[in-house]
């Protein structure tokens, strides 16, 4: 408004509008619009950002979950009859499917967008699941659970990317665990609709399991829809215009007045190889291996945890109970740990949290009692409260925007990678002279090593802005 413009409302009676000044920073620069979301308060449309965003990781989840539950129920139906061998690949097709899903879906974030991806991971997974529940030959059902993969192993990365680049800068880490949280209640949610839903729905209980599963899809979709795009996205591609939006959507939900920023600078062409140039390659290898590791260790307990304690007592009904306690129990958790990555840093939450790891996985070794069954929590606990919530925090910290969906994705690769390659390794450990002690003895010294490896080599990005 201009001041001809103000002087003729002040004559005609109306209150002249109030002018405010362009924010700016200490220095009295103007502030740049990652600075004006940095600085926002948490509001309705970062919770709106968080929720939309945990229910794929929900979703995640009732996958791994449910197809636990239904697999047998599908090899049961005449329309299948599945041998053992079958079984395996409906139940290892996925995680294929996820570790390529991971790998693409980070690489086509920073090529297309983050919503784009975000919002296609979904209507993939939807269209996928609706197929696998009226899958009445065997390829069909592996065709089905291999696209589910390719949606949930992009999902992760790309949420986890889009959520820190919209965090403020002080609750970045913590909004990136909470994603976590969700994971948690997926499974919970997967274990009540597989021992209500499957049994009591007969011959199409397993169909109806999967599409019950699934209610939650219509919301995810239409609320990404109306997310916006990354603002350090558009602007890499020199978009202003549509980075000014975006802005003004999260300062419209704290109430906060838009002012414009100073145009961006676009920034140089994406080249993923920069990943294994001199500059990133060893923190891109510690990330990897990390990220491997925390996967392999929780992946390998998760899936045989019911007769890795059956094996400890002796009961297979005991196992049962202790592994819904154990699920149960993690719950809380993941606010502690969002709490901590706050208070403590990346760094040190993510070497405690495998350091208490490896405290548990040598008292498991040494126990024989119930102080197993705590000490088998307080491992899953660590691994997946802890180490697993911190890197889905770091690893989009550690990179620049042209790069970061694509190392976030080839991350989260090497992570699903390991959850194929350790439920086929636990069966040989258990082989080994010791069976459950030598399993836990190598996640001890694995726990040790990497939990040094995170003390020393992991850059500390706690209150830093993503732009440093």
């Amino acid at each position: 408004m201009t001041a001809a413009e103000i002087t003729a409302g002040a004559i005609a009676g109306a209150p002249a509008p109030r002018i405010e000044p362009e924010p700016v920073d200490r220095e009295g620069a103007p502030l740049t619009r990652n600075e004006r979301l940095d600085r926002l308060p948490f509001n309705k449309a970062h919770r709106r950002l968080l929720v939309a965003s945990g229910v794929g990781w929900a979703f995640d989840a009732m996958d791994v979950g449910l197809v636990s539950f239904v697999v047998t129920a599908i090899a049961a139906d005449p329309h299948f009859n599945l041998n053992a061998m079958q079984k395996s690949w409906v139940l290892s097709i996925g995680f294929i499917g996820m570790a390529i899903g991971a790998a693409l879906g980070g690489w086509f974030a920073d090529r297309w967008g983050r919503k784009t991806v975000f919002t296609a991971t979904m209507i993939i997974f939807g269209v996928a699941n609706g197929a696998m529940a009226f899958s009445w030959t065997l390829g069909m059902l592996l065709a089905a659970r291999f696209v589910i993969g390719l949606g949930l192993g992009a999902e992760l990365p790309v949420a986890s990317t889009l959520v820190s680049e919209f965090s403020p800068t002080k609750q970045r880490g913590r909004m990136t665990v909470l994603l976590e949280s969700f994971w948690a209640i997926g499974w919970i949610l997967a274990a009540m609709i597989g021992y209500f839903v499957i049994p009591t729905t007969g011959d199409w209980g397993w169909r109806w399991a999967l599409l019950i599963g699934a209610l939650p899809l219509l919301y995810a979709i239409i609320v990404r829809r109306e997310l916006p795009e990354s603002v350090r996205f558009l602007e890499s591609r020199g978009d202003d215009e549509g980075a000014e939006r975006s802005v003004r959507y999260f300062e419209a939900a704290s109430g906060v007045r838009p002012v414009a920023s100073a145009k961006a600078v676009k920034l140089p062409k994406i080249r993923t190889r920069e990943l294994f140039g001199r500059k990133y390659l060893p923190i891109t290898l510690a990330i990897w291996a990390t990220w491997f590791f925390v996967n392999f260790s929780y992946y390998g307990a998760f899936t045989w945890m019911p007769s890795l304690l059956a094996d400890q007592f002796g009961s297979l009904t005991k196992s049962f109970g202790y592994t819904l306690a154990i699920s149960l129990a993690q719950l809380p958790g993941y606010f502690l740990a969002a709490w901590l990555v706050e208070r403590w840093g990346r760094r040190t939450t993510l070497s405690v949290f495998l350091a208490v790891s490896a405290v548990a996985a040598f008292l498991f070794s040494q126990s024989s009692t119930v102080t197993a069954v705590l000490c088998f929590g307080m491992l899953l606990s660590a691994s997946n409260l802890g180490a697993w919530g911190v890197l889905y925090a770091v690893t989009p910290e550690i990179y620049p925007t042209r790069l970061r969906g694509a190392a976030a994705g080839a991350a989260a690769a090497c992570g699903r990678v390991a959850a194929i390659v350790a439920p086929l390794l636990v069966p040989w450990f258990l082989t080994l002279s010791g069976g459950n002690k030598s399993i836990a003895f190598i996640v001890f010294a694995a726990s040790f090593v990497f939990a040094c490896v995170a003390a020393l080599f992991l850059p500390e990005r706690t209150g830093a802005s993503l732009d440093d």
